[in-house]
Order: C-alpha cells, then structure tokens, then sequence
C-alpha cells in the first residue's frame, strides 16, 4: 500500500480532497489572472512569472500542511503562551524595524533578506492556539471576569493593537471577530461579550476617523458619489467582470477585466475574475469547497476527544470561513474593501503557508474520533 493510500485512509479524506482541488483551482486561476499582468510590468518577466512564485509557497506551504499533520497538535498546547509571546515578537520586531528604516509604508513585512513574512498571519494562527490552550486549561474560569476572560482579551487586545497600528485595521478586525465567536463557543459569559464589542467598536470607530485612507474606503462604500472616481474605479470593474461571465463564463484565459482594467486582479479580486472566466457555475464551485472545509472542521471539532482540540478545529475553521466569504463579500460590493485575500487562491506568500499549516493541524485533529467529554453545558454550548 502506498503513503499516499495510507493518508487517504487515516485522516479525513473529503477535507483533503477539497484543499487539493481548491489548491489547483486557485493555481490555473492565479496563472490566467497574472499572465498578461507579469509581461507588462516589466520586460524581464515572463508571462509565468507569479505562477512560478505562486507555486514555491505552495510547495513550501503544502510541507508545513503535510508536517503538521504528523505533529502531534496536543503539544501545542504545552506551548501556547511561548507561540503567543513570539507572534508578539514578531510584530513589535516588525514595526520597530519599519521606524528605524524611516519606512512611512505600512509595516506588516519582516523582511528577513529575499524573504518576506505577513506577522500579522502568524498572530492569527498564534492567538487561535492560545485561546484553545486556555479554554482547555480553564473552561470555568472563562465564564469568570477576573482570572479568566479579562486574560484572553488583554492578549486579544495586544495582538489587535499591534496589528491596527501597522496599519491594518481589516486584519484586525477580523482577528478579533474570530476570537469573539471562539470566546462564545468556548462558554465566556454574552454580557461580558457585549461589552467588549461596544469598547471595541468605539475603539475602531476612533481609528477610521483618524485615518484618512480608512475612511476613504467606508465613504466610498456608503457614499461612492462622494468620492473620486479613482476610489471607486476598482469596485466597478469588479462587478463589471463579473457580470460578464453570466452563468457558464467567457472561459479560461478569456477574461477582459486582467487586461489592466481590474487592478491587481491576482491578488485581493481574483475572484471577479474566476466569475467572469469560469461564470456563476465556476464561482459556486469555490465557494462550494470552501463550505466542504469548513464543514469538516465543525465534524472534526465534534469527534475530537478533548476542548484544545475542539476549540483548535473550530478557530481554524471560522478563520478560513470568514477569510473567503469577506473576499467574496468585498469583491461584490457587499462590504467596504478590507485587502483581505481570498485562502489559496489569491497571490501571496505567508497567508497561504499559514493557511496550509492551519489545514495540517486540522487534519491532524481529525485523527481523534472519540466523543468529547466533560462539561454537557459546555458541549451544549458548541453542538446546540
């Protein structure tokens, strides 16, 4: 029997096999979106060229994903604090070298010579580990104020103000929407909730106000007569390439919107257009995936055997979950541009990796297939 057999029978192979097809969509589709935009930018490139990189940090991320599903996820729970503190690291490392460079461009990269790492990735993934770690460690205590909640939300605050101050408020905003939603499943009490988002929300009311270009993006979404017509330029040949892919799609290679009329049409829109070239049936074939993994992962969180486990199968899912369909809703014109990228789809380099290594644990989750035990109040918080 070969590896690749013995994989497919020992973790969950419906979860397995919509990352591969989701990651080999996402590369055809990477390549038609990038192929006329790689030629002219520079004469040096070729029409290959963020096919080729694409394809390196997939293979790099694919080697995280396959390792972590042999390392034993348990362990990170005697670590989490120690992964917290280095995302904290990293982040503060980030900024600072940014200051110091005299660099006024938004410090989300650690350069570390050829190779740059998106911290605020890492932090995510870092943060979904110490909640779980916690949850697991004081499930009573986190219904309490004092000794319980008060702690994951100073580490959530950290980690959120770290991030807004690099500027990014989306990423931000999202990091703290999941731990909310992993907060409430792991038992905190919805008073307490309440008055966090109403601190919170004050908070980043503050900031959008403060910040010109964040404001600009909430104008152009509520008011885009207001605006300049380079403001709303983006929005409108997004929903223009994907109404011209109608149901079936102008097919493969096709696409008028890469044609530099869609800026950067492989990165945070490439799903405007996968909807022209591949149509309404194409982009519900996406989205469909995406349900699949995030469906698994509610499966998974319900078979493990222990809350660090729940918990960690649960984080990771809302997280790939919320990443899509913010994309998506962005690229609708649904909700203001947030720069968010759609998972191993869009171009990039530390998302992708993180989100492959987040898949790794998940499918090594999926090896516990026991019931979970405990607190029925708690297990009634999460299955309903």
């Amino acid at each position: 029997m070969s590896y690749l057999n013995i994989i497919v029978k020992k973790y969950d192979r419906f979860l397995i096999a919509s990352i591969i097809l989701l990651c080999i969509f996402g590369t055809v589709m990477l390549f038609s979106a990038s192929s006329n935009l790689s030629l002219d930018e520079t004469s040096s490139r070729t029409d290959t060229f963020y096919l080729q990189a694409h394809l390196k940090r997939l293979l790099v991320g694919v080697s995280f994903m396959f390792f972590f599903m042999l390392f034993d996820y348990r362990k990170m729970k005697d670590w989490a604090y120690h992964i917290l503190g280095v995302s904290i690291f990293l982040l503060l490392l980030t900024k600072i070298l940014f200051i110091i460079d005299g660099n006024t461009s938004p410090a989300r990269w650690l350069y570390l010579g050829s190779i740059s790492v998106q911290t605020s990735d890492i932090a995510r993934l870092a943060l979904i580990i110490f909640i779980s770690a916690f949850i697991h460690d004081k499930r009573e205590q986190i219904k309490e104020f004092y000794g319980g909640y008060l702690n994951v939300i100073i580490a959530t605050g950290i980690i959120v103000l770290l991030i807004v101050i690099q500027p990014d408020l989306s990423t931000a905003s999202i990091i703290l929407l999941i731990s909310f939603i992993m907060l409430f499943l792991g038992g905190a009490k919805i008073q307490h909730m309440m008055a966090t988002a109403a601190v919170s929300i004050s908070a980043m009311s503050l900031v959008i106000l403060n910040w010109d270009y964040m404001r600009r993006r909430i104008m152009t979404f509520i008011n885009p007569e207001s605006v300049g017509i380079e403001n709303v330029y983006q929005i409108k040949q997004s929903l223009i390439s994907l109404g011209n892919g109608g149901l079936f799609g102008m097919g493969l290679g096709n696409s008028l919107g890469k044609n530099l009329f869609l800026p950067t049409p492989h990165t945070d829109f490439i799903f405007a257009i996968i909807g022209e070239e591949t149509g309404l049936i194409g982009a519900l074939f996406v989205l469909t995936l995406f349900i699949v993994i995030f469906q698994r992962g509610i499966q998974i969180a319900k078979e493990s055997s222990e809350p660090f486990g729940i918990m960690l199968a649960l984080g990771i899912s809302c997280s790939l979950i919320l990443y899509a369909f913010i994309n998506v809703a962005v690229v609708t014109n649904l909700v203001p541009t947030t720069g968010l990228a759609m998972p191993l789809i869009s171009y990039g380099g530390t998302g992708a990796v993180v989100h492959l290594a987040s898949l790794g644990i998940l499918l090594n989750i999926s090896l516990s297939k026991r019931s979970v035990s405990g607190n029925p109040d708690w297990r009634k918080r999460i299955y309903g």
